[in-house]
């Protein structure tokens, strides 16, 4: 089968099975392309990963456009992305069409607050995935945990915090070297 189909019909079938964005895809990308097709390692998919991650947009679509580049390049990329987008288009788009019918159903909103908590464990899930990845120990949890506490409870823009590991990781590498 042609990997560009491939890689679409893949990304399509996530978006549309997919409840909670793309942090709630992320078990479910590494699944089909890591674990199942070996199209790219575990070490890739998580600097894939963070890069998506740190980069301005939508998290399910920049991991779609850096997995497609990783694979095939340009065409990959707008294949993947491609998959990721339409399901949601044509959802909304029905949507769209039909949300005065069932707005105020009660059974609809019984099934909204039912998908809610499985949606915190779909994006608690890669969290800990994530983490393990990073090699995250009990010397470095503080890192993630101040950061999570500093943008919740004090209200502080993830940008800062970015910048600040980014610094911290600069000066502590320089650091290291020195000791060497």
């Amino acid at each position: 089968m042609n990997i560009y189909f491939s890689a679409l019909s893949i990304f399509f079938k996530i978006g549309l099975f997919t409840i909670g964005g793309g942090y709630a895809m992320i078990p479910l990308i590494e699944n089909e392309i890591v674990t199942k097709r070996n199209w790219i390692s575990k070490e890739d998919f998580l600097d894939l990963l963070a890069i998506a991650q740190s980069a301005p947009g939508v998290m399910a679509i920049n991991i779609a456009i850096f997995i497609g580049y990783k694979l095939r390049g340009i065409r990959g990329s707008l294949a993947t992305t491609l998959g990721v987008i339409l399901p949601s288009f044509i959802i909304i788009l029905v949507i769209a069409m039909f949300f005065h019918n069932f707005k105020d159903n009660l059974i609809v909103e019984r099934i909204f607050r039912g998908i809610r908590p499985a949606v915190v464990a779909l994006i608690a899930a890669p969290t800990f995935n994530m983490a393990k990845l990073a090699k995250i120990n009990r010397y470095t949890i503080w890192i993630p945990v101040v950061s999570a506490l500093l943008i919740w409870l004090l209200d502080f823009s993830p940008v800062w915090i970015i910048i600040a590991a980014g610094v911290g990781g600069f000066l502590w590498g320089k650091m290291k070297k020195k000791e060497c």
